[in-house]
């Protein structure tokens, strides 16, 4: 498990521009972009204890950040 935190142009690198783009333009991506951004510094907090949680709520907080990742990746790939 990597203690890095997930940054959606790392992810999804061959869509940087369009990331950027979609921020500046669009109210609904960059509210799931914020969105993701916060769970994905939930993730990483809980994961190198500045923040310790139990495993169960540990879970839940990827969970969440994977649902908001992949509605991300569903509006990037529908271009």
């Amino acid at each position: 498990m990597s203690h890095t935190p997930h940054e959606l142009s790392a992810d999804f690198p061959e869509h940087a521009d369009r990331i950027h783009t979609l921020r500046e333009s669009d109210a609904h991506f960059r509210k799931l972009a914020d969105a993701y951004h916060e769970a994905n510094r939930a993730v990483h907090r809980a994961e190198t204890n500045l923040e310790p949680t139990d495993s169960l709520n540990e879970a839940e907080l990827r969970k969440q950040r994977m649902r908001i990742k992949d509605e991300i990746a569903s509006i990037l790939n529908s271009a």
